[in-house]
């Protein structure tokens, strides 16, 4: 049996050399598949020698996908991983110890994933652990296509380990408002994306197996998109700050829920806003406004897919 970690890469020099060091006896190979790094991260990778190919961004469902169809030949399962994670020795050692052994029925592995802010662990708020799909078998699992909050699919049968990966980001958090801006853009193609259907909908929301990433996807597309702009952000936050005690989590950990958990949120519902707002004032249809409004060429990802 063959493992294969996938990592996407860009400016990812903090974090690379700690990810793939935690990868050692783990993974038989990983491609880092780099989108234009300015730094020395592909140098970096290449030095601690695996393979790095590049390829241009379009989304990161595109780029894992690209990635997965270039795994190595021979490779029998692959690893999803971010250049800012880390695998714990415990799942390592699960890793090596269990994935040979599953049976050929089983196409993928769901693990515990939790989070640290400004070096704080989160562990209040009810989000983490939070159990994603990060193991499966090569040619059996696609990526969801969506510009946001990404899934990996498998049809057969999964199973779980209780080793964890954790995401622990060293970037400044100038860095992190900057990056959940994007995700707030690519978050409002995917509502926009819902009541128009301009481009093919990939949900793991049918709560196959009752899987944690299903039911929260159900929630949130038929329940949270229901709810009115704004409010529903509020009434996250509170859930998350009040009623799932948050505010255990320090001064650190306020600062995530009230920025990921409130500003994050009320910044999608306001862009949104914004994106429905130019549509009436100027006759267009959603492509065009996202286009516009967001920066964002949807019909790339249209005609990437064909």
């Amino acid at each position: 049996m063959t493992l294969t970690a996938v990592i996407l890469t860009r400016d990812e020099e903090r974090h690379i050399v700690r990810c793939l060091t935690s990868l050692a006896g783990v993974a038989d190979r990983v491609l880092v598949v780099d989108s234009g790094s300015t730094d020395r991260t592909v140098e970096m990778a290449r030095n601690m020698g695996v393979e790095v190919r590049e390829n241009p961004w379009i989304n990161y469902a595109t780029q894992m996908n690209w990635g997965i169809d270039h795994v190595p030949e021979g490779t029998d399962w692959i690893l999803r991983l971010d250049a800012d994670e880390v695998i714990t020795p415990e799942l390592a050692q699960e890793i090596a110890a269990k994935l040979p052994g599953l049976q050929s029925e089983v196409d993928g592995v769901y693990v515990p994933r939790r989070m640290t802010f400004l070096g704080r662990p989160i562990r209040w708020g009810g989000l983490f652990p939070v159990r994603v799909l990060r193991l499966f078998r090569a040619g059996r699992g696609r990526c969801e296509n969506r510009w946001m909050d990404e899934h990996i699919l498998v049809d057969g049968a999964t199973t779980e380990f209780t080793g964890e990966i954790v995401d622990d980001n060293h970037n400044s958090l100038n860095w992190w408002t900057h990056k959940h801006n994007t995700y707030a853009s690519r978050e409002v193609v995917d509502l926009l994306n819902l009541e128009y259907g301009f481009m093919p909908h990939e949900t793991v929301a049918d709560l196959k197996g009752g899987q944690q990433a299903a039911v929260k996807r159900w929630v949130k597309e038929k329940v949270y998109a229901r709810l009115p702009g704004g409010l529903r952000a509020f009434l996250y936050f509170l859930y998350r700050y009040v009623f799932r005690l948050g505010f255990l989590d320090g001064k650190e950990g306020t600062a995530f829920h009230v920025l990921q958990g409130f500003w994050y949120r009320y910044l999608v519902d306001m862009k949104l806003h914004e994106v429905k707002t130019y549509m009436r004032r100027h006759e267009i249809d959603a492509v065009s406004a996202i286009r516009d409004v967001l920066g964002i060429d949807v019909k790339k990802t249209l005609s990437n897919d064909r």
